[in-house]
């Protein structure tokens, strides 16, 4: 899912995703060209437990963020998050 977080610059788009019980968020941006994940908006390739981005392939470990494949050379920003009620929520 994503989901857009208000700010005074602007505001910038997030990835949120749920394995089991486990919630993470992510910025929805490449740290390789700093360009969006998704490849139409809020629409993203997930495969193995592993997020691809859609413009030059690097692939990030859902769970952690990490990169283990592509041009990228670091892992997703993530964002704390906790559900509460049944929603997500930032910390």
């Amino acid at each position: 899912v994503s989901a857009h977080v208000d700010s005074a610059t602007g505001g910038f788009e997030l990835i949120v995703m749920r394995q089991g019980d486990t919630v993470v968020a992510y910025h929805n941006e490449c740290p390789h060209a700093g360009r969006r994940l998704d490849y139409a908006p809020g629409q993203f390739l997930v495969r193995d437990g592993r997020i691809v981005c859609a413009v030059h392939g690097a692939t990030f470990e859902v769970a952690s963020g990490c990169c283990v494949g592509g041009p990228a050379r670091s892992g997703l920003v993530s964002l704390p998050v906790e559900v509460v009620d049944g929603e997500v929520r930032l910390r």
